[in-house]
């Protein structure tokens, strides 16, 4: 069983609010999913997974710069800074920080719900107590 973590984090690496899909799905469903939660934000840091034209759109119109470099089978490159970009760092840190607890690195839940419950108390101990 494979699955994904797609995480709003606030400008620390804190997670604000976490998602969990299926390992084999895109990250658009994760985007989609969590693009009506976000906060009130000057600037989003994304992967390169994230990386449509509907989602900037989307942030665009909530007055959110998207700092993310373009898909390689994009036709036209896509700008983006890339020192602003290397603060992304924080994020893939909280991810390792998550795997440092047993029960999320090897998943040893196996309904979702659960796992998702299992991230959510890992985060609210490392990050929020």
């Amino acid at each position: 069983m494979n699955t994904k973590l797609h995480a709003i984090c606030d400008s620390q690496g804190r997670p604000l609010n976490l998602f969990v899909t299926a390992g084999q799905v895109s990250d658009y469903i994760g985007a989609r999913a969590l693009v009506g939660s976000l906060p009130n934000v000057k600037w989003l840091l994304g992967d390169r997974g994230y990386d449509a034209d509907w989602f900037r759109e989307s942030l665009q119109d909530k007055g959110i710069r998207a700092c993310m470099p373009g898909r390689k089978q994009h036709k036209k490159t896509v700008k983006y800074d890339k020192r602003r970009y290397k603060r992304r760092n924080r994020i893939e840190i909280m991810f390792g920080r998550l795997k440092d607890w047993r029960r999320v690195a090897t998943r040893y839940d196996r309904c979702p719900k659960v796992f998702l419950s299992a991230i959510a108390l890992a985060v609210l101990v490392i990050y929020w107590l």
